[in-house]
């Protein structure tokens, strides 16, 4: 009776599956459009932070000449105190014998004070750009800080994501499944024959117990992004009518991936995206049997959500 109900199911996903229109599959390729846009964002949001971090330089380059143009306007003032007080010891002992020696004197006198004014408010002046320079700098520092803090909290997420995934698809290893990360990302990739039978986009028992174990991780990860990627190798489909090209198939797939993960309540269906890579990005040769294999993959990428890290990046600016 089992078997019976299984059959009955298979059958029943193959029909839904095979009626899905051109309005779903120009969806998915608008969300897999969405997903390239954003990352090229993110790695705008990068170079932003680098810039940041060139900027954060150059004001630490400026704090130093400042400090040390304010170092030798104080010993300008201290040469030219000095001068004045040779000045005014003279003037007390040339007062009693020339008025003519006085008068020059008290001349150079109020030179010189004009002088130490000037640069007594030169001074001041450097010391109060000085003081702001200093709090601007602190405030990037400040801001750089958490922004790293935030990256290395990201990677240390992503990271231990890896580890419970590896964990819980350890009975999968060796069978076409593996798992690494990459550029702040984690790759979860499933060749086909731990999936799909050859031409067929429904997935087999033992393909979809890995893909719930895999989303009982993802169900514990609600800030992570998912992309389910579909990939075929370069031989030209040739199976039923239901089906346009090696693409299409590709796109099927991701969406019977997507399917299966949605079944579990704790993932936010929003978190998941569906997308067809055709054979456009083969990871190895399609000129042997073994180069094929790998390039008939699914490919799950999960990125982490950077809500904070622009929140600090658009503070920077």
């Amino acid at each position: 009776m089992m078997k019976k109900s299984f059959l009955l199911l298979v059958t029943m996903s193959l029909m839904l599956s095979s009626c899905v229109s051109s309005k779903v599959y120009d969806e998915l390729e608008r969300e897999h459009a969405d997903l390239t846009r954003e990352n090229r964002e993110m790695a705008d949001e990068i170079r932003d932070y680098e810039k940041m971090q060139q900027e954060y330089e150059s004001l630490q380059e400026e704090h130093a000449n400042l400090t040390a143009e304010r170092d030798n306007l104080s010993e300008e003032l201290s040469s030219l105190t000095s001068k004045y007080e040779k000045l005014k010891n003279s003037y007390d002992a040339l007062e009693q014998n020339s008025s003519a020696a006085i008068a020059e004197n008290s001349r150079q006198n109020r030179e010189l004070l004009a002088q130490l004014e000037e640069k007594e408010s030169t001074l001041a002046a450097e010391q109060t750009r000085l003081e702001k320079l200093q709090k601007d700098l602190q405030a990037r520092s400040r801001r750089i800080d958490e922004l790293e803090g935030l990256i290395a909290a990201k990677d240390a997420k992503m990271n231990a994501l890896k580890n419970a995934i590896s964990k819980a698809l350890t009975n999968f290893e060796g069978k076409g499944l593996t798992v690494e990360q990459r550029n702040g990302k984690v790759y979860v990739s499933m060749e086909n024959k731990l999936l799909f039978d050859s031409g067929s986009w429904a997935v087999n028992a033992e393909g979809r117990k890995a893909v719930q174990q895999l989303g009982q991780v993802l169900a514990q990860n609600q800030d992570i992004a998912v992309l389910i990627e579909g990939h075929t190798d370069n031989v030209p489909y040739g199976g039923s009518g239901q089906l346009k090209d090696n693409w299409d198939l590709s796109t099927k797939r991701a969406t019977a991936i997507v399917q299966i993960l949605k079944e579990n309540n704790n993932i936010d269906p929003q978190n998941l995206t569906a997308a067809g890579r055709g054979e456009y990005a083969p990871v190895a040769s399609n000129d042997t049997a073994e180069g094929r294999a790998k390039n008939r993959r699914i490919e799950v990428i999960l990125t982490p959500k950077l809500d904070e890290i622009n929140k600090l990046l658009n503070e920077a600016e």
